[in-house]
């Protein structure tokens, strides 16, 4: 089998010797005359060729049309690229507000369970704003709240960069069980501390105190 390489020479070749045989009847027209007639026609129609047609492609820059069309696709794309942007941003910020409201709720949970527990009835001692050393038992804390930002244990205070934060409502019920199990009155209470982020959004967190 012949390579390509060689394809090519022989065609090469067979170009060659036809490009030679038709200057050779071209400078003798006679010895066209008595070849054969299949000879007669192929130099025939090489000896006048059809002529050649050169297409001309036309280039041509963008209309006015396609342009704005352009501008407004690409705009419709950042703005919606932009709101994305936008919507994460939001949802961030709403999740480090969320988790600075749960710590201070957690904070002030752990606070009432490190309290004394005793009575049955809880009845509340602390009102809004009050300073919480006077607090001596659990139940004190019940309908314990703030309306100007946390406010320091010790000092009552409002505690820096927490203005923005409330504590909306403390709640302390008393319970009958436990996990299912009864227990002694007084013997144990729920808490429940809500707490308001600067956007206003509650967060609750429950805990309970059992005790002897």
């Amino acid at each position: 089998m012949m390579t390509a390489e060689q394809n090519y020479r022989l065609l090469q070749e067979i170009d060659a010797n036809r490009q030679f045989l038709l200057a050779v009847y071209k400078q003798n027209p006679k010895l066209l005359e008595h070849a054969e007639p299949r000879i007669r026609e192929m130099f025939t129609v090489s000896a006048h060729p059809e002529p050649h047609v050169e297409v001309v492609v036309k280039q041509r820059g963008a209309s006015l049309v396609e342009l704005i069309m352009f501008m407004v696709i690409v705009s419709i794309a950042v703005a919606g690229i932009l709101l994305v942007m936008n919507k994460v941003t939001g949802h961030s910020a709403d999740a480090l507000l969320r988790k600075q409201a749960l710590a201070i709720a957690e904070s002030m949970l752990e606070e009432i369970q490190l309290q004394d527990l005793s009575g049955v009835a809880c009845v509340g001692t602390l009102g809004a704003n009050a300073v919480r050393t006077a607090a001596s038992t659990v139940c004190d804390y019940n309908g314990y709240s703030t309306t100007a930002g946390i406010l320091d244990f010790s000092t009552n205070a409002a505690v820096p960069n927490l203005g923005g934060y409330n504590i909306t409502g403390v709640a302390v019920t008393p319970i009958a069980a436990l996990g299912g199990t009864a227990i002694t009155p007084g013997s144990g209470v729920m808490i429940t501390v809500t707490v308001a982020d600067p956007t206003g959004t509650p967060v609750t967190m429950t805990g309970y105190r059992a005790g002897m």
